[in-house]
């Protein structure tokens, strides 16, 4: 019955974001783009109109011979000169016209060319260019948005980027997971600005609309994060997460242990309890520091050791895990983690999984 009064909940608050048109979502989900600096896009818009002037001054220089110059004789049959061709090619695409007052010395049209023609190109992309790009920014991340819901599947979702999700995106990208697979859910403007700023995908809204979600594409993703900052939040969105996405595999992170329960019952494969691993690393760290300062590095992927996965190689297989060279601190058969002292690994078989230390220094 509970279930069923949250469902109803959750549908009389969904917006039915993921029917919109995707114009409309620009607001709502973000595709990070390469920052361009302003001086590269004039110089870009400079070679673009380059580019197109002297395309027309090719193609009236192939037909020159139906081109004449009214200050030539009425019976003067040479066809026009190069610069006679980029000065008409000039004055029409500059929108400038001829008419009363036109340069007739080959000085004066030279002048035009290379001083009244770059001044007006400049005024041009001041004044339109700008308008131009503004209009253009919103079709195109529109476009951006169509082609990565189309392909986006196996990523992982981020749900809230506070401190703990901004530590757990930076432990990703450090076992080499690609920005471009996280996909982080926020409703703080601010957070949201330094997940794109690191190159991720964002979404604005709370997790606990399935329809965040489902932009967010949770139901084709691989894992879900969830590090919201309050414990019933986590269980509602995990709650929602589930639903949505049977088959991800869901880590919650929750603050007091005696809501871990909750988590799991709502559907999350792993829990992590923050204050208690947060207290038990004080109270270590007051007898014995190296042993917090060693276990730091070991949930460090990027320099010293760390904790790593990999799966058993054939000339492994039948081989007990404490003989290898690694350090194996534990084996993963059928989706369980057993210790490398169970009995039930003294005999490695095909598909396990060994869970040992790696030095990422050598590595690099």
């Amino acid at each position: 019955m509970a279930k069923g009064r949250l469902r109803r909940r959750l549908a009389a608050i969904d917006q039915n974001l993921t029917s919109r048109p995707d114009a409309d979502l620009v607001d709502v989900l973000s595709i990070p783009e390469p920052f361009v600096s302003p001086a590269r896009r004039i110089a870009m818009r400079v070679i673009y109109a380059l580019s197109a002037l002297f395309a027309a001054v090719l193609i009236v220089y192939l037909d020159r011979h139906g081109y004449r110059d009214i200050e030539s004789t009425p019976d003067a049959s040479d066809p026009l000169s190069f610069l006679d061709c980029l000065y008409y090619a000039t004055v029409s695409l500059s929108t400038t016209g001829y008419g009363d007052i036109t340069p007739v010395t080959d000085s004066a049209r030279l002048i035009n060319v290379l001083v009244i023609t770059p001044l007006r190109v400049a005024f041009l992309i001041v004044l339109i260019g700008t308008t131009v790009e503004t209009l253009t920014t919103q079709s195109r991340q529109a476009l951006k948005i169509q082609r990565w819901r189309n392909k986006v599947r196996n990523h992982t979702v981020v749900i809230g980027y506070g401190t703990k999700g901004r530590t757990a995106v930076a432990a990703m990208i450090g076992d080499e997971v690609a920005p471009a697979d996280i996909v982080v859910v926020d409703e703080n403007p601010t957070a949201l600005e330094r997940a794109k700023s690191a190159g991720l995908v964002t979404v604005r809204g709370s997790a606990t609309d399935s329809d965040v979600l489902r932009l967010a594409s949770a139901q084709h993703a691989k894992s879900i994060i969830v590090a919201t900052n309050r414990d019933d939040t986590a269980v509602l969105v995990t709650l929602t997460a589930r639903e949505l996405a049977p088959k991800a595999k869901i880590i919650a992170a929750v603050r007091e242990a005696e809501n871990q329960h909750l988590l799991q019952q709502s559907g999350a494969d792993s829990t992590v309890v923050t204050s208690e691993t947060a207290g038990r690393l004080l109270g270590i760290a007051v007898q014995t520091p190296s042993v917090v300062e060693m276990m730091e590095d070991l949930l460090t992927p990027d320099a010293g050791f760390a904790i790593a996965e990999r799966e058993v190689t054939p000339k492994e297989v039948a081989g007990s895990p404490r003989h290898l060279s690694d350090i194996v601190l534990g084996v993963v058969r059928g989706g369980k983690l057993l210790r490398v002292d169970d009995p039930q690994v003294d005999a490695l078989e095909p598909g396990d999984r060994l869970l040992h230390i790696r030095s990422a220094d050598a590595e690099r």
